[in-house]
């Protein structure tokens, strides 16, 4: 098998709210718009996300939490700018003993998307 791209689908139910969520703070940008469906992406090596349309006649299917992680570079001054743009932050930004500073935001359907950076400890 040889892999030649990837995403990550998302049914939702409030298509445009993720939307704007993900193009707004991510810098995400639209390949496809339709009623049922957005494919997002960017031009570096984040994943494709495809936010579908749950089919608001049926009932929600009991589904585990979705988070997308990106690994990204200079978080501290992401963070800030997600701050400063009202971004909803659920997990501030923190450095874990092992080098890892991580932040978490959740899109108004519940999309965790973790951001993280690895920047070895002190004398490591």
């Amino acid at each position: 098998m040889n892999i030649v791209g990837s995403k990550v689908v998302f049914t939702i139910d409030d298509l445009p709210r993720s939307r704007h969520f993900f193009t707004t703070h991510l810098g995400f940008r639209e390949v496809l718009d339709t009623p049922d469906l957005v494919w997002l992406n960017r031009d570096d090596a984040a994943v494709d996300i495809m936010l579908h349309q749950r089919d608001l006649e049926r009932p929600p299917e009991l589904i585990a939490q979705p988070v997308v992680a990106f690994a990204v570079t200079d978080l501290v001054k992401e963070s800030a700018r997600l701050s400063a743009e009202g971004a909803p932050v659920t997990t501030r930004l923190w450095r874990s003993p092992w080098g890892e500073w991580l932040m978490r935001l959740t899109d108004p359907n519940g999309i965790v998307v973790e951001l993280t950076e690895w920047i070895p400890p002190s004398g490591a």
